[in-house]
């Protein structure tokens, strides 16, 4: 096996050291558990997941290991695809048993069983528990509950079992980052940093390429590859002088959404959308300030200013704060605009925003005053545990994160495969 390992000719020397710390004549082989943490692109989620198999051979026989990951989609998306080809190249004869989630491995006289895991939640913990494991990855392991990590890691009691970690860094106060990779003497662990030098398979070009995507907190997690707080502003990259345009005639635009936020004490903010030469463009607004303007307004009212939004255009569907259910029942009840509940994960809408902003996707008419005023207000919570941006002038924030994930960046035909028929 180890003859045919080295016919992979292009991993770096941190990627050897995760094919082969467990071998009998490595110095590393004392440690019952390995991390690999780091940039993004780096090359260490194939190194981790082929390392991982490989020594399940060397050490075990029928036995069984698990493979987790923060879904079981994205494990099979991330992990078990790519690995499938290369494991196959090396001889084993793979067996997938997509009903069960398990994966049956075999080379020359030996086979193991690999189970799939997502563990997604707090009661992900109760899918793992009671299963005797030889051994267990974890992908991604920063964006899995503790209550999950640790009753996988108390699966593994065999003579012989180890622990496989990898993931992107995360905040300073994440668990993961105070309980293992602060403690990796204490656990016996050995700690691999990586950055994407360490992948030879990316060049110089893309490098660059992925250097110029991020800034401030998010440049130091995926491109550095540092544990590192969010702080300051959320859209640093945000430029007045880049992203406030002169909107196009309206007849030269070519589709039209419009995004919400919903509020009753909060302040509502809706944005009107417009697609022109392959941008999009935030062409006007509404926002009402309840506790501003010392009324509330009803859902009807918000619906009246929507239509005034909308000012007759043809708008494909209006994408609503998924918590806002009776001014999505408003909206439907009229008939006017098809309605699409929001896609509402923050953090991974927040870094779709600035990527939006970074590429220039995204413009805004100088009369959004309060989408531009939000930008400059619009900060990280400095006391949250996790990271969060602080729940006070977000409004537009919120509305135009919700049309960058749900309209700007649905992956094919999702968006309206969740539309309602008019």
């Amino acid at each position: 096996m180890s003859n045919q390992l080295d016919s992979f000719s292009t991993f770096s020397k941190k990627q050897l050291d995760v094919l082969t710390w467990w071998c009998q004549n490595s110095d590393k082989r004392k440690y019952d558990a390995i991390i690999c943490d780091g940039a993004v692109r780096s090359g260490k989620t194939v190194c981790t997941s082929l390392s991982f198999v490989t020594w399940a051979f060397y050490d075990f026989n029928d036995t069984s290991f698990a493979i987790c990951g923060k879904t079981i989609a994205s494990l099979k998306r991330n992990v078990i695809t790519p690995l499938n080809p290369i494991l196959a190249s090396l001889g084993f004869a793979i067996k997938m048993k997509a009903s069960q989630n398990i994966i049956e491995i075999s080379y020359k006289d030996r086979t193991n069983r690999f189970y799939l895991f997502g563990g997604k939640d707090e009661g992900s913990a109760a899918l793992i528990q009671g299963m005797t494991l030889g051994g267990v990855l974890l992908d991604e392991v920063a964006l899995m509950p503790r209550s999950f990590v640790e009753q996988a890691i108390a699966r593994c009691s065999l003579e012989r079992s180890r622990l496989w970690f990898n993931c992107n860094p995360e905040h300073p106060m994440h668990w993961f980052y105070r309980e293992w990779i602060k403690k990796t003497d204490e656990k016996n662990c050995l700690y691999l940093h990586f950055t994407m030098h360490d992948n030879p398979s990316l060049t110089k070009s893309i490098i660059k390429r992925y250097e110029s995507l991020y800034s401030g907190a998010f440049y130091e997690r995926f491109v550095e590859g540092k544990w590192v707080a969010a702080q300051g502003v959320v859209y640093p990259m945000f430029n007045e002088n880049v992203h406030v345009k002169q909107i196009p005639e309206i007849s030269m635009f070519s589709r039209f959404y419009i995004s919400c936020d919903y509020g009753t004490v909060n302040p509502s903010s809706f944005g009107l959308w417009g697609e022109c030469g392959g941008k999009w463009y935030r062409i006007r607004e509404y926002y009402y300030n309840s506790r501003k303007e010392g009324e509330q307004r009803t859902d009807m009212e918000h619906y009246d200013e929507l239509e005034k939004l909308a000012d007759g255009l043809n708008v494909e569907a209006v994408i609503v704060d998924p918590s806002a259910a009776s001014f999505i029942q408003c909206i439907r009840r009229k008939g006017q605009f098809t309605v699409i509940p929001a896609k509402n994960d923050v953090l991974d809408g927040i870094r779709q925003v600035s990527d939006a902003l970074k590429q220039e996707k995204i413009y805004f008419s100088a009369s959004c005053k309060d989408t531009l005023r939000e930008f400059s207000l619009y900060k990280w919570d400095e006391k949250a545990v996790r990271d969060a941006p602080r729940k006070e002038d977000d409004h537009a924030m919120d509305d135009l994160r919700y049309f960058v994930t749900t309209a700007l960046n649905a992956p094919g035909g999702d968006f309206f495969v969740m539309s309602v028929t008019r």
